[in-house]
């Protein structure tokens, strides 16, 4: 039988794709110096003066001798790549790509000579991705819309280098807009997690335009909840259950939790809050004699536990818990995890926008779940005019829901 061979085969398929390729460039390029000598510049006294053949490196693979047209005064240049470029930007935007996912510098640079025989060193690897940082500041620093229905805040340690490795902080502020759009506001890198530190991020928030809050969603970190509403007093603050919940099952017996569990879930589970309080009276007396700090810690918070229940109930679900924003941290700590320690703020910064960027373009035009409803949007319009009897951001409801 007759027997392929797979490297041959592999050969005879890329030099016809890189002949197709070059075949189209080429037509392409003479149509530009066709419409740059008799529509851009008609009459002018020049005319087409040959080629040049320059190796050009591209996502396909590399096409040797590529005519490039050249007019005889030497002021056409054809907008598929840069005046005797040997590579199309392909590649940096594939390493920027790889650098967003979580590779290493030193990981993309053996990705890239493996696969493509373009050797660079992990500090050029860098350099690529330093195109970003003229972004970084200005996106940052862009203005905000002047009301969010809810505003999440949550933060995670990575290890970054200065003169030594230490654990600093990276907050995420997460904001939904009156239309349910999920966006990235701003991210804050380094330090150490505190009150003043979610002070300055608050009033960040105000600097870059936002006004109206009708709720705002974090843990439990000592002070916080006084930050912010310092900030923003007409607010109201939700403390994240699902948070309190995991802190008061670390202080339980392995025996208890199942069913310390269970009791509290059927608290913030209730339909009404008058429900919700009956649930939890019954709740304190089955265990406050055997957990006696743990259920006082529950009663002090519980205003702050339950303050979802002033809101429509179809959006409760992701009012009562940071998870709409824990997922997202989730996905920046697996972009990081891959890098053992970042190996300066620059870095983190990078690695952030990169992901920030991605997330609010993929949900600028989506609504998240019960927010695009009539009703809901009606009630919440309604709490923001009762609050501060203002308008709102001027903007009618798109998109799609999530």
């Amino acid at each position: 039988m007759f027997q392929i061979n797979r490297d041959v085969l592999a050969v005879q398929l890329q030099d016809e794709v890189n002949r197709f390729i070059q075949e189209r460039l080429e037509l392409i390029m003479r149509e530009e110096l066709t419409n740059f000598l008799r529509v851009e510049h008609p009459g002018e006294d020049n005319s087409r003066n040959g080629h040049y053949k320059p190796d050009l490196q591209t996502r396909y693979g590399e096409i040797k001798d590529l005519n490039v047209p050249r007019d005889r005064q030497g002021d056409f240049h054809t907008q598929l790549f840069e005046p005797y470029a040997r590579r199309d930007n392909w590649l940096e935007e594939a390493v920027i790509s790889m650098y967003k996912g979580g590779m290493s510098t030193r990981d993309i640079a053996q990705f890239i000579e493996k696969m493509y025989g373009t050797k660079y060193s992990p500090t050029t690897i860098t350099n690529i991705t330093n195109v970003v940082l003229a972004d970084v500041d200005a996106w940052r620093k862009r203005p905000l819309k002047k009301r969010y229905s809810v505003v999440y805040m949550d933060g995670l340690y990575v290890a970054l280098k200065r003169d030594t490795v230490e654990n600093e902080s990276i907050y995420v502020v997460m904001g939904i807009d009156e239309n349910g759009h999920r966006q990235i506001l701003g991210y804050y890198v380094g330090g150490q997690e505190s009150a003043t530190s979610c002070g300055e991020v608050f009033a960040d928030l105000r600097e870059r335009g936002v006004e109206e809050i009708l709720i705002g969603v974090a843990d439990g970190l000592p002070g916080l909840k006084e930050a912010f509403l310092k900030v923003f007093p007409k607010a109201d603050f939700q403390r994240c259950v699902v948070h309190k919940l995991r802190n008061i099952l670390t202080k339980v017996r392995p025996k208890d939790k199942s069913k310390v569990t269970e009791e509290l879930q059927a608290v913030y589970s209730s339909p009404t809050k008058d429900e919700a309080l009956a649930r939890f009276k019954e709740f304190e007396r089955n265990w406050v004699t055997r957990y006696p700090r743990e259920v006082q810690s529950w009663r002090d918070d519980l205003d702050d536990l339950l303050c979802f229940y002033k809101y429509p109930e179809m959006i409760r679900y992701a009012i009562y818990t940071t998870n709409p924003i824990e997922r997202t941290m989730k996905e920046i700590r697996k972009r990081i995890r891959p890098m053992n320690s970042i190996a300066n703020l620059e870095a983190a910064e990078k690695i952030v926008y990169l992901f920030a960027k991605g997330y609010n373009e993929r949900w600028e035009k989506r609504s998240l779940r019960g927010f695009a409803d009539a009703q809901v949007q009606e009630t919440l319009r309604e709490m923001f005019q009762k609050r501060y009897g203002t308008g709102g951001n001027g903007e009618g409801s798109t998109g799609q829901q999530s």
